[in-house]
């Protein structure tokens, strides 16, 4: 089951990057981002990060695809809190 808690937590930390990642131009700042997302959606809820990737394979890990990913995690995480 997913925890209310564990909604919140990732909706605070991947809405905070999410908004410095999509105003950025600096390359080297973006790939920090994509890092420590990669890392946190490691540790999160099991559940949540697998509810959230509705089946995409590499959902936050891989660059090509990762501002579309995190956009979509935090409109889905926003829905549900």
């Amino acid at each position: 089951m997913v925890t209310k808690d564990s909604i919140q937590e990732a909706y605070a930390f991947f809405h905070q990057k999410w908004r410095i990642y999509s105003q950025s131009v600096n390359s080297r700042q973006k790939d920090d981002i994509e890092y420590a997302i990669s890392d946190y959606a490691r540790s999160m809820s099991p559940e949540l990060y697998h509810e959230l990737a509705r089946g995409r394979e590499g959902f936050l890990f891989t660059h090509t695809t990762f501002a579309d990913d995190i956009s979509s995690a935090v409109d889905d995480l926003e829905q549900r809190l």
